[in-house]
């Protein structure tokens, strides 16, 4: 089956002040290229990365890689925007959606999802997620959802379509890196505390 990986990265980041969190150092790279470079190097047939027209310095770190541009003309929207432009005109047997503030998913966790597709053949959602079974990200979503997709609105995301199929739904134990996002200069701070 082939997969496309989604990296949403279409946010106005407005919980971060005047920084932008997708371009906050990650080891020496910006946030964004990074979790791009995690999805290149992942068992996904093709990434594709949504991002906002007003934010150029994002698509510039993005520079040489071999991702598919997405503009979300309607990120003040709210997510399902962003997430029905990653997903429109697509025909490949599955999507992985990453978040892109999400700096601790590795590309073994993202090839765990997707390996888990193919284990669990009648699931029509799979999940990352934490010790204790707490569901995530990231989210493999099946074809047959994608029009289902194109219908949702506001800043739900794909909500929606987990609580609907959640009886279809495999959970993928990855640990905590499925739930820890960054969003306020706090948590950046302790993140980065945790690290050294």
């Amino acid at each position: 089956m082939r997969i496309t990986a989604i990296l949403l990265a279409g946010g106005a980041s407005s919980r971060m002040g005047t920084r932008d969190k997708l371009l906050e150092d990650v080891g020496g790279t910006p946030l964004l290229r990074e979790r791009a470079l995690a999805c290149l190097a992942s068992c996904a047939d093709r990434v594709r990365v949504v991002l906002p027209p007003d934010r150029p310095e994002r698509a510039k770190v993005l520079t040489g890689l071999d991702v598919d541009i997405i503009y979300n003309d309607g990120a003040d929207v709210g997510m399902s925007n962003s997430l029905r432009c990653g997903v429109s005109g697509l025909e490949t047997g599955a999507v992985l959606i990453v978040l892109a503030d999400l700096p601790d998913l590795t590309t073994p966790d993202l090839d765990k999802v997707m390996r888990a597709a193919d284990a669990h053949p009648l699931a029509t959602i799979l999940r990352g997620a934490d010790a204790t079974g707490k569901p995530g990200h990231p989210v493999l979503l099946r074809q047959k959802l994608y029009a289902d997709v194109m219908t949702l609105s506001g800043d739900t995301g794909a909500q929606p379509l987990l609580r609907q199929y959640k009886v279809e739904t495999v959970l993928v134990p990855i640990g905590a890196a499925a739930l820890r996002d960054l969003d306020t200069p706090e948590d950046w701070a302790a993140w980065r505390a945790d690290r050294s």
